[in-house]
């Protein structure tokens, strides 16, 4: 593809902005303190589109419409429990993370069980952000090659170098504010791509609705031989229902809300904690709208293609071509020059607002939860700040490695370990969480009981959904719901190790 001179100057503009903010932050970056949390005077409304903008990546920009075209809106479902896990997390986990100074989410994990469950939820956090990161810049570098013609290490390289550089800059100020230009990046360049299509349609935005609905792709039906189904509702372990997505949902938000370290220490960057719970009522406020949209704009698509039909959108829905591929191709394709380049920039946003966070999220865990806890304890703050910034591009060097390897592995290869590494390390973190929130029976001992069971529950679950046991051991269950079932081993496992065994003295726990 090559683009106009316009689209080239609106998306070097949009670079030179988010670099330019590292930059300007890099300028007060003189203590961890101020690297790591911002020096905790955040704002709500900054601190909630800075979740915004964590939680959006490619799966926002590409999937959903993607998915929303191909078949309806049961992807949408499991984001309907946002609000009912943030106000949980709100009103009963925050203030736990708001006494003293946390900085981290894992030192609540030594508080409550001991510094080697500490150390387990930091050293878990690290490798599945590792791979998170090699992932979403491989799939930033395959936009890039389109977009530039540049080769796929080239790509690569200068992306990765791109993000860590004003990341490693800017520390955790630079991280937010990039993630609120990201995330108003991202909306304007979903409403030019919708602008479009309504221009493009003989009947408007009337004709999306009227289209769509008589066809019932607004539904939370199930596609199955190119017809919508009603949903079930009922609770099945063997399919996909809609009572059981809201499940899954509800288990990946108090997640991502309660143990993932790029939304808790957006807790501890902010002013208050009324200011946190407005940043999270922020983020609910805006992320379900956006996400919807998202949804409605492959929706729109789809009736377009109804309208004005295209060999690519008929083999999507024909399963030729990948469903991923639509909005690019409609984006390379359909925008004027100007609109593309404001879009390119939204892809881009998508991508980066995910990146920049997990960069610095990786180097607050490695020196809060293990260098200066266990490496090199006392030692001067200045130290720990250059710590920071090195395992900031150590980790940079990581997620560029891991992006060429994935470039070289084919898309099966690469399905297959990201499934792996997220199922085995992700498995049962809220259940030993909320084992921690609710119980002060057990120490580490009920800790790594639950941990144990759970990785060789999920462990057994990977093999049996690669054919590696006989059929008498497969999995009697969809394998969609490993991580809701790891999370109740989890916790019924460490609560009864916990009844069993009691709890050590403070002593003997804090050695643990």
């Amino acid at each position: 593809m090559q683009i106009s001179a316009l689209d080239a100057g609106v998306l070097l503009g949009y670079l030179v902005v988010v670099f330019g903010i590292g930059l300007w932050f890099a300028r007060g970056n003189d203590s961890t303190e101020e690297y790591f949390v911002g020096g905790r005077r955040f704002r709500g409304w900054v601190i909630g589109l800075s979740l915004v903008g964590t939680s959006i990546s490619s799966v926002t920009f590409i999937a959903y419409p993607a998915d929303a075209f191909k078949t309806t809106w049961l992807r949408y479902l499991p984001n309907l429990t946002l609000p009912i896990a943030v106000a949980l997390a709100a009103w009963l986990i925050l203030p736990i993370f708001r006494r003293g100074r946390t900085t981290t989410a894992y030192e609540f994990l030594e508080q409550r069980f001991g510094p080697s469950v500490r150390v387990y939820g930091a050293v878990a956090f690290i490798i599945a952000q590792l791979v998170r990161l090699a992932t979403i810049l491989w799939l930033l570098s395959l936009l890039l090659q389109q977009i530039t013609g540049l080769s796929p290490v080239t790509a690569i390289v200068l992306s990765g170098l791109f993000v860590g550089t004003y990341t490693i800059l800017g520390g955790i100020d630079a991280v937010i504010w990039t993630d609120v230009i990201q995330t108003i990046v991202l909306l304007l360049g979903g409403m030019a791509c919708l602008w479009v299509i309504v221009d493009l349609l003989p009947g408007g935005l009337g004709q999306i609705l009227s289209t769509a609905t008589e066809a019932g792709k607004f539904s939370f039906g199930e596609m199955q031989q190119g017809e919508i189904t009603a949903p079930r509702w009922d609770l099945s372990l063997s399919a996909k229902t809609g009572s059981m997505l809201l499940l899954v949902g509800l288990t990946n938000w108090l997640t991502e809300y309660t143990s993932n370290q790029n939304t808790v220490q957006r807790y501890c960057a902010a002013a208050s904690t009324a200011e946190a719970r407005r940043g999270m009522l922020v983020c609910v406020l805006a992320s379900l709208p956006i996400w919807a949209f998202y949804m409605f704009l492959g929706t729109a698509l789809w009736v377009l293609f109804q309208v004005q039909p295209a060999l690519p959108a008929t083999e999507i829905l024909d399963g030729t071509r990948k469903a991923e591929q639509l909005l690019p191709w409609f984006i390379t394709e359909f925008l004027p020059p100007g609109i593309t380049g404001l879009v390119l920039a939204a892809a881009l946003a998508a991508a980066m607002s995910s990146m920049d966070s997990s960069i610095n999220s990786i180097a607050t865990v490695s020196v809060v939860d293990i260098y200066r806890r266990h490496v090199r304890p006392g030692a001067t703050d200045r130290h720990y700040l250059h710590a920071a910034w090195a395992i900031a591009a150590v980790t940079t060097l990581c997620m560029i490695a891991g992006a060429l390897l994935l470039e070289r592995a084919s898309t099966n290869t690469l399905q297959d370990v990201i499934l792996i590494m997220v199922s085995l390390l992700g498995g049962g973190l809220l259940g030993l969480y909320i084992l921690g929130f609710i119980s002060r029976r057990g120490d580490a001992r009920a800790a790594w009981c639950g941990i144990a069971c759970t990785l060789l529950f999920t462990g057994w679950t990977v093999a049996a959904g690669h054919d590696v046991l006989p059929d008498a051991m497969a999995a009697p269950f969809d394998l969609y719901y490993t991580g809701l079932i790891g999370n109740l081993i989890m916790f019924g496992v460490g609560y009864v190790a916990a009844l069993l065994w009691g709890r050590r003295s403070t002593a003997a726990n804090a050695a643990a």
